[in-house]
C-alpha cells in the first residue's frame, strides 16, 4: 500500500509540475508587463555544491550543484510556508535579533528540504552575533520532520530522526555552519559507535547577485533535483547490498524518547569533560568538534509526524 501511495505521488508530482512549468514563461512574462521591485524582498541567493561520503561499511560518494535561498524572515514580502515565523525562532532561540532561513524554495508544485537551517541572531547595541541556530531535518519518502537548536560554531546531537533507511538510529550528528556572507559553509558528520566516524556531508556555496534574477528560473526544478538525487543513490546503495533498515516506528516506537535521553548522555558527558584533567581524552570518546557548556540544559527537539500512510 505504501509502495503504491509512493508511485502515486510521484506521478502526481511529476504532471503537477510539467504543467506549472508550461504555464511558467506566462508568469514571466505578466511580471515583465507589470514589473515590481525584488530588492526588497529580504532574500539572498546562494549557488554552491553538496557533497556526501560513506566510508562504511561500503565507500560512496558522490555530490551535486545545488541552489539556496537566504530568507530575512522579518524583511521578507512572502513569508515561506510550512516553516517557523521568524517570532517562533526567536522565542526557540531565546534570542533578541533578526532570523534568517536557509532553504530551497518550492518550485512548480514541489517542495524538498533534507535541511534548512534557521540562523538567529542577538543584537546588544551596534553589535549582532549569531547566537544559536535551529536545524529543521525533514526525511524523504516519509515527510517527517524534526527541529532542534545547535551552537552553530560547533555541536553534537544524537540522531533524532530516521533520514534514510541505509542508516540506524545510533550515533551522532557533529555539526557546524559559519555566518553567511559573501559564501555559506555547514559541515556535517555521522559518528557511529561500530562504525565510527563513517559518513560526512558539506554544503559550500557561494552568494549570487540578485538584482536581475528571475527566482522561479534560478529555483526552476531544483526541489526535484534533491529528490532524483535522493533515491537515485538509495538505489545504487541496495544494489551494493548495503543492509536495509526499517523503520524504527516498527520496531522500537520510543525511539524519540531514545534520541533524547542519548543527547541528555552527550550533554553530560560535555558537562563532564569541562571539569576533569582528562578533557581531551573525553572530548575524542564524545566526538572531534563537540561544544563544551557546563551550563548545557536539555536540548530542545520537535517532531512532526509523517501525514498518511507513513503514519
Amino acid at each position: 500500500m505504501e509502495a503504491l501511495y509512493l508511485l502515486c505521488s510521484i506521478f502526481s508530482t511529476i504532471l503537477t509540475s510539467f504543467t506549472l512549468s508550461l504555464l511558467l514563461p506566462f508568469r514571466l512574462l505578466l511580471r515583465r508587463l507589470f514589473p515590481h521591485s525584488t530588492a526588497a524582498d529580504g532574500i539572498a541567493l546562494y549557488d554552491g555544491t553538496v557533497w556526501h561520503e560513506r566510508r562504511r561499511p561500503v565507500h560512496h560518494s558522490f555530490k551535486y550543484s545545488v541552489r539556496y535561498a537566504l530568507i530575512d524572515l522579518d524583511h521578507a514580502i512572502h513569508s515561506p510556508p510550512d516553516h517557523l515565523s521568524p517570532q517562533q525562532a526567536r522565542d526557540i532561540a531565546q534570542t533578541n535579533g533578526p532570523v534568517f532561513l536557509l532553504t530551497i524554495p518550492p518550485s512548480v508544485g514541489y517542495e524538498q528540504n533534507p535541511l534548512s537551517l534557521y540562523y538567529c541572531y542577538d543584537v546588544e547595541g551596534s553589535t549582532r552575533c549569531l547566537k544559536k541556530c535551529i536545524a529543521e531535518v525533514t526525511n524523504t519518502p516519509w515527510g517527517e520532520r524534526v527541529r532542534f537548536l545547535f551552537n552553530p560554531n560547533s555541536d553534537i546531537v544524537a540522531k533524532p530522526l530516521h533520514v534514510s533507511p541505509f542508516m540506524d538510529m545510533l550515533g551522532s550528528w557533529s555539526m557546524r555552519t559559519n555566518i553567511p556572507g559573501d559564501n555559506l559553509v555547514v559541515n556535517i558528520s555521522v559518528k557511529h559507535p561500530k562504525l565510527g566516524d563513517y559518513f560526512t556531508a558539506s554544503l559550500t556555496a557561494n552568494r549570487v547577485s540578485s538584482s536581475s534574477v528571475q527566482h522561479a528560473l534560478f529555483f526552476w526544478l531544483m526541489p526535484h533535483k534533491v529528490a532524483l538525487w535522493i533515491y537515485w543513490h538509495a538505489l545504487k546503495l541496495w544494489w551494493k547490498k548495503v543492509v536495509f533498515i526499517q523503520h524504527p516506528r516498527y520496531g522500537n516506537p520510543s525511539y524519540k524518547e531514545d534520541a533524547m535521553e542519548r543527547d541528555k548522555n552527550l550533554g553530560c558527558c560535555l558537562a563532564f569533560a569541562t571539569q576533569t584533567d582528562e578533557h581531551q581524552q573525553i572530548e575524542q570518546s564524545c566526538g572531534p568538534n563537540f561544544t563544551s557548556d557546563m551550563n548545557r540544559k536539555d536540548r530542545w527537539f520537535r517532531w512532526r509526524d509523517a501525514k498518511w500512510p507513513w503514519c
